[in-house]
């Protein structure tokens, strides 16, 4: 029995779905379906505390990075956060392939004990003497490696959409069959079985477009605090808390929208609200670029540590009395001197900051689950375990790239260029999508199984 057990639990989610197979014959039980959708909650509510904590994470990295090693700056912030999506990346295939031949059980337990292990590490990577912000590195890399099991998780829920879809095939199949028996045999032509090659362009393109989105999210959800400390002159404490709200306002937002736009799905379809939403996000990166004559506070460290002021015995007392809270808690604050660019590029308003804001917490959300409900839906009723590794790979790729491409441009040329530069990103997204927007159809609406 045990045997049998483990048996049926490597057979991928929907068996052998080609026409003519016992799988395909045969419409899942009650009781399977009942106790598919008590898994499928329960991966739900895996990913959603997975999410929480990276929430709680992302926001503190930059502060605490600060505080553990000052000899990190601003572009190596990108390449702690990145170290989680390289990881991530290198761990997704594996787990997915390891899900497609094993018990599913097997990867996800595996990686739910790496995540644990890297998450302690983490937590102490201020106690070595020096070197502190390589074990940071490390530690975010560890822990991407254990979110990795996303791409199990995904290639499970996904069954459920292919296995509703196979079900209304099978039905339009049976009453195509009586509508035959009655009017007689059909040509040849019209008998033909379709071979059920999968649109590998529309694979390719739909990973590219999941590329995209999570790039885009990736540098905006990086670039926060150091933009946020840089430009208002916001203490660690204050971009940790404020930031924070943000961020938990933005999630809020996206919950408000997945409910929208599926809805809005049925009316209009997952394209253009695809597209609908990579515009509201150019919007938002529009919005974003420094404009007016107003500069951002200066933080003049070094001055202030290496000139003797000539100053009355009583403005020194204030000074020292005031500078253990100012510099030792909390150090200075302000747009740091050594980014040349704060001296000649105007600063972002918080009302420019807040619609940005808003605007991307509208576009990405929408954009994120059409692209992988598209993903789905083109790969039609097959296991997708590998085909979701890739796509979680890609994903994971973007969240490499945006960091370390946001971190870079952003300390050396400013936000100016920065944005301008992922505002065209999103543009050649935008004209990638056109290009390919006819061929991103669902698998059984490209072989003629259901209409669209």
């Amino acid at each position: 029995m045990a045997g049998l057990g483990i048996e049926a639990e490597q057979e991928p989610l929907l068996g052998d779905r080609t026409p003519g197979s016992r799988e395909w014959d045969i419409i899942e039980t009650e009781e399977h379906y009942k106790s598919r959708w008590i898994s499928i909650r329960i991966l739900y509510l895996t990913m959603f505390l997975s999410s929480v904590g990276f929430s709680i994470v992302i926001m503190s990295i930059w502060p605490y990075l600060q505080k553990i090693d000052q000899t990190a700056d601003a572009s190596f912030l990108g390449w702690v956060i990145a170290s989680f999506s390289l990881g991530q990346m290198v761990a997704s295939p594996i787990f997915g392939l390891w899900s497609n031949y094993r018990p599913r059980k097997e990867p996800l337990t595996v990686s739910i004990f790496i995540s644990v292990a890297a998450n302690c590490l983490y937590a102490y990577v201020h106690v070595p003497a020096s070197h502190n912000k390589y074990y940071m590195l490390v530690a975010r890399g560890l822990v991407g490696f254990g979110a990795g099991n996303v791409a199990v998780i995904r290639s499970y829920i996904a069954g459920a959409t292919s296995l509703q879809e196979r079900t209304s095939s099978m039905a339009n199949t049976s009453a195509c069959q009586a509508l035959g028996f009655i009017l007689g045999p059909a040509s040849t032509d019209e008998v033909e079985v379709p071979q059920g090659n999968i649109d590998q362009v529309a694979v390719v393109a739909t990973n590219v477009l999941f590329f995209v989105v999570l790039f885009i999210f990736a540098l905006f959800e990086t670039i926060v605090t150091p933009l946020t400390m840089d430009m208002y002159a916001w203490t660690r404490e204050q971009a940790v808390l404020y930031d924070g709200v943000i961020l938990a306002a933005l999630g809020v937002e996206a919950v408000i929208i997945f409910m929208g736009i599926k809805l809005l799905s049925k009316k209009i379809g997952e394209r253009a609200i695809l597209l609908g939403g990579l515009i509201v996000v150019w919007v938002g990166f529009f919005i974003l670029l420094p404009w007016g004559n107003q500069f951002p506070k200066i933080q003049w460290e070094d001055l202030h540590n290496n000139s003797i002021p000539n100053t009355t015995f009583g403005e020194i007392i204030i000074t020292l009395w005031k500078s253990p809270r100012e510099d030792h808690n909390e150090g200075p604050t302000g747009c740091p001197i050594e980014q040349a660019w704060c001296f000649y590029t105007p600063m972002i308003h918080l009302a420019q900051f807040l619609t940005s804001a808003v605007l991307i917490g509208i576009g990405y959300p929408s954009c994120n689950v059409m692209s992988y409900t598209l993903y789905s839906k083109i790969l039609g009723p097959k296991p997708q375990g590998v085909y979701m590794g890739w796509l979680t790979a890609s994903g994971s790729a973007a969240r490499i790239l945006g960091p370390v491409f946001i971190s870079q441009l952003y300390t050396f040329w400013g936000p100016r260029w920065a944005f301008s530069l992922v505002c065209g990103i999103v543009v050649l997204t935008i004209m990638l999508l056109v290009a390919v927007y006819k061929r991103l159809i669902a698998f059984s609406v490209r072989h003629g199984r259901i209409q669209e």
